[in-house]
């Protein structure tokens, strides 16, 4: 096979040395790539893809890529194909939905070529032999730091080495941290994708230097921009909360590894993420308060990715809506508003972001300490958009004085940003930046300077709109909250609710409410500012009323029918082109090829960004860039760009350091060490009474197991217990352990909701009507507590019955016991525990025949596998639905075109398809007001 592929013709589109260096290297030998992030990882990966597809005689499968990777792949390939004239190849072919029948796929898979698969279509081809393992040429592994032991990948990538030890398997991935977390980490790593060498490559790499540092190296222009006094106050008082935060959850005993909760780790993503996953296993023990700090964390941290990238008009209203979030849900007795409310950092918060937006006008002739009637706007403008401003005309100049480029370029300017957000609001100033108010423009002669007063005055007036809206809608909420609360109190009495006292302030007051706080407990100061009287509302919107050069501009068009295009719209010049884009991974590379602009304005910092830059431009030596890096100094903005930058550092250093410590990885091919003497005596059949014989059995155990199951790590443990795994379309039960056994598996939010939709009552009952031995099991997470008490948030309404929903839960499976007093409950605190009592209850028993569990509660003349014709994702939502069951499923399936058909079906069509009692209890399913009770 190599022979033939250097036969092909063959043009790779890797310019530069560490390319080069790693695409040969990964040609000679399998391996692990771990690249930095910017490198450019998806080129090697697509070049090496096509140095396959050239062949024409391959079957390569790629796993773990998603929907955009697909098509920038399939997309390079096709043109990979077309420069090389290569007439064998034929690129990527997508299978990402059960869409596809059974013999599509078959022949698809004979044909050959590149196929990207979802895994869970992938592991039940592979166990099915539909796709024969042994005529894989190799496997492609994207993002292999998603891989952990149970993963479905990892069971792809044991069945393909367990029958295919010649093929080739290569593994990617961009994202060295994951790596660096454990006992070690990179050993393990190596051991779930049987491979034996990792190939580190960090942007410190001598020949990554070399590439990048040569004598085409982009001009960077770095801009530091200084916050203005309100943004500075804001974010040293949300720092102090977190800091106080932190330091509440120090104090709680949680016994756990509190090395990394600092101040300076929260700046990081995934923070509070991290915070929560060492939770997970004590939650059903850790206090409220704990509970309620984790969850400010979050909070707190979005504030301060708000104020960065917020305009002060919207960050002040997204202020509002996080305190009317932290109201107490109705029916609470207590003041349970989160902990940070209450520090004076809080009120320097809500203070200082109104202040950004408008402030009382000082009162003339009167007393130093009298209130004004009247507010003025303010409207303060982030400092990056002048600056933004200033570049934008430098770049002008720079055009205007050297008109003529001598390189490929286009004039083109990209600006980067981190959201859809941000983009919408650059375009928008840049748009307007140039649209004074008249009074303004005529007082003075000069030219005036690009501004954003515009965009904030109509900012502010959608805002005082909104919060009148806003103010009803709380009022609304607040008169409902007391009638469940005056509900709550006629039902269970109130003699010996509050001791003898008065009732607790039932509502804490929203920003911007008109409605009156109770007369218990004193408003904190950071909340009784926050109202507004109508009159210094009315002051302000005079202020800011619509002039005429707000009706002279045009409005913005949402959506166009596209009528007389060629009268209205015309191709734009790329030299006049100023496109806004965020930060999208990988697919910033296709954006910079696509545009070739000769200026990039990073409006926020990004590390993996500034690398595809020097590799764009190292890759094209007649395409000049130059690159303006903003960031805000002093900032949380700038501290998290460097924390990543170092962190990226510091676990390449530590992968460099275990890869020299390391032994060698000694996979088993995948197959699990058997001892043949326990072997032997598992399948010994020693129930000798009543005249039977000693038996024994040399085949090893088979579990018929659900297609739908296979999206939990289940199968996986299976297979890696030396269990033959028989993935077929079961009617009845997930599990087919024995002939009489037959298990229905259940995770705790699965349990819920089949109680809800009252589901699992019929699963029960079908179990019972063809299995001796019917069970359900019900299994936890091996992260989470095992107990029930955590999951009472997710169960029923989360009215005042909240406390009862762990209690409410137990006494629905106290009932279903009751129903059915033959049905086996079996409690798993994790998938490894629920491959051991798998393993026991085999223990000695007949083996299962896939073809009766098939045919078990089919009727005449069904085809098991029809339903495999049609996307499983909409029939399970529709088997959520009070009224669907296994039987009138398929014939709603094949009746209607797709879920909101359904939805919108009449009582008498559903009567027609599924009878009436279950067409009634669909029928109002669907047509249920979300506010009834």
């Amino acid at each position: 096979m190599p022979g033939e592929i250097e036969k092909s013709p063959v043009k790779l589109s890797l310019p530069l040395e560490y390319q080069q260096d790693l695409f040969h290297e990964l040609k000679s030998e399998d391996g692990l790539v771990l690249l930095a992030r910017g490198l450019g990882l998806l080129r090697v990966v697509i070049n090496l893809l096509h140095s396959y597809d050239a062949a024409g005689n391959n079957l390569i499968v790629i796993v773990g890529a998603d929907d955009r990777e697909n098509g920038w792949i399939g997309e390079a390939l096709a043109e990979h194909a077309a420069v090389s004239r290569s007439p064998m190849a034929r690129g990527l072919s997508q299978v990402n939905t059960d869409a596809m029948s059974v013999g599509t796929r078959e022949k698809m898979y004979s044909k050959g070529g590149i196929f990207s698969i979802t895994s869970r279509i992938l592991v039940v081809d592979l166990l099915s032999r539909l796709l024969n393992p042994e005529t894989v040429t190799g496997l492609v592994v994207l993002h292999s730091e998603r891989i952990v032991a149970t993963s479905i990948e990892a069971f792809i990538i044991r069945i393909y080495r367990q029958m295919n030890k010649a093929g080739f398997l290569k593994a990617f991935s961009d994202n060295p941290e994951p790596f660096t977390t454990g006992f070690a980490p990179l050993a393990s790593m190596m051991r779930n994708l049987f491979l034996r060498k990792p190939s580190l490559w960090p942007r410190f790499h001598v020949t990554v230097a070399k590439s990048l540092e040569g004598r085409k190296k982009a001009e960077v222009i770095e801009l530091e921009v200084s916050m203005t006094d309100g943004m500075k106050d804001i974010q040293n008082a949300v720092l102090e909360c977190v800091e106080v935060s932190i330091g509440e959850l120090r104090k709680a005993d949680t016994d756990l590894e509190m090395d990394d909760w600092t101040l300076d780790s929260a700046l990081h993503r995934n923070f509070d993420v991290i915070i929560r996953r060492q939770l997970d296993p004590i939650w059903h023990r850790v206090s409220y308060r704990t509970k309620q700090i984790v969850n400010d964390l979050t909070v707190l941290r979005s504030i301060l990715h708000a104020l960065l990238t917020y305009d002060a008009v919207a960050f002040n209203q997204y202020l509002d809506t996080i305190l009317a979030y932290h109201q107490p849900p109705p029916g609470s007795t207590r003041q349970n508003q989160s902990p940070w409310l209450f520090l004076d950092a809080a009120n320097t918060i809500f203070e200082t972001a109104k202040r950004r937006v408008y402030s009382g006008k000082p009162a003339e002739k009167a007393a130093s300490n009298a209130f004004s009637d009247s507010l003025r706007p303010v409207l303060e403008e982030q400092p990056k958009w002048s600056l933004l401003a200033e570049i934008l005309e430098e770049i002008e100049r720079d055009n205007y004085l050297n008109p003529t480029p001598r390189d490929d370029s286009n004039g083109t300017i990209l600006i980067m940003c981190s959201d859809q957000g941000t983009c919408r609001q650059l375009r928008e100033y840049l748009q307007n930046m140039h649209v004074h108010p008249l009074e303004e423009s005529e007082a003075t002669d000069e030219e005036p300077k690009p501004s954003a007063m515009f965009m904030m005055r109509r900012k502010l007036r959608k805002y005082l709109d909104w919060k009148k809206d806003f103010a009803r809608v709380s009022a609304s909420l607040f008169a409902e909250n007391q009638k469940v609360l005056d509900g709550f109190t006629d039902q269970r009495g109130n003699t010996n609710g509050y001791r003898g006292k008065g009732p607790p302030n039932k509502r804490r007051r929203v920003r911007g409410g008109a409605a009156a706080a109770g007369a218990g407990r004193p408003v904190n100061s950071s909340l009784q500012m926050a109202e507004d009287k109508e009159s210094q509302v009315a002051s302000l919107m005079a202020d800011i009323q619509v002039t005429d050069t707000d009706t002279a501009q045009k409005d913005e068009v949402v959506v166009d029918s596209l009528d007389d295009m060629e009268n209205y719209f015309e191709l734009y010049e790329m030299n006049d082109l100023v496109v806004i884009h965020p930060y999208d991974g990988d697919m910033d590379e296709h954006v910079l090829e696509e545009v070739r602009p000769r200026y990039v304005i990073m409006y926020e910092p990004d590390a993996a960004f500034i690398r595809r830059v020097e590799v764009y431009r190292s890759s094209h030596g007649d395409r000049n860039v130059r690159v303006y890096f903003m960031y805000y100094g002093g900032s949380v903005e700038e501290q998290r760009y460097l924390s990543a930058v170092r962190k990226e550092k510091d676990a390449f250093t530590r992968l460099i350091k275990e890869k020299g410590n390391m032994a060698v990885t000694l996979t088993l091919d995948g197959a699990a060490p058997t001892d043949p003497q326990e072997q032997f005596l598992r399948t010994v059949n020693t129930r000798i009474a009543g005249g039977g014989r000693l038996a024994a059995t040399a085949e090893p155990p088979r579990v018929v197991v659900d297609v739908r199951e296979f999206r939990s790590s289940l199968p996986s443990l299976f297979h890696g217990r030396s269990m033959i795994v028989i993935p077929c379309m079961l009617t009845v039960g997930d599990y087919v352990l024995t002939p009489t056994i037959c298990i229905e598996r259940k995770s705790i939010r699965d349990l819920i909701s089949s109680f809800k939709n009252g589901r699992l009552f019929n699963q029960a009952e079908t179990m019972l009507q063809h299995y001796k031995h019917p069970m359900l099991l019900i299994e936890f997470d091996q992260n989470k507590s095992f107990t029930l008490d955590p999951f009472a948030e997710h169960s029923f309404e989360k009215s005042i019955k909240s406390a009862d929903d762990s209690r409410d839960l137990q006494s629905k499976i106290v009932l279903l016991t009751l129903a059915f007093p033959r049905l086996k409950i079996i409690w798993s605190s994790s998938p490894y525990q629920t491959a051991e009592i798998f393993a026991e209850l085999k223990n000695k028993q007949e083996e299962p025949d896939p073809i009766k569990a098939v045919q078990v509660g089919l009727g005449m003349g069904e085809d098991p596998y029809e339903q495999q014709n049609f996307n499983t994702t909409p029939q399970d939502m529709l088997r959520a639905v009070p009224g669907v069951t296994g039987k009138n499923l398929m014939r709603l399936v094949l009746e209607v075109g797709d879920l909101r058909e359904v939805s919108n079906l009449g009582e008498r069509e559903l009567d027609e398809y599924v009878g009436k009692e279950a067409g009634r209890q669909i029928y109002r399913f669907f047509n249920r007001s979300v506010f009834d009770e």
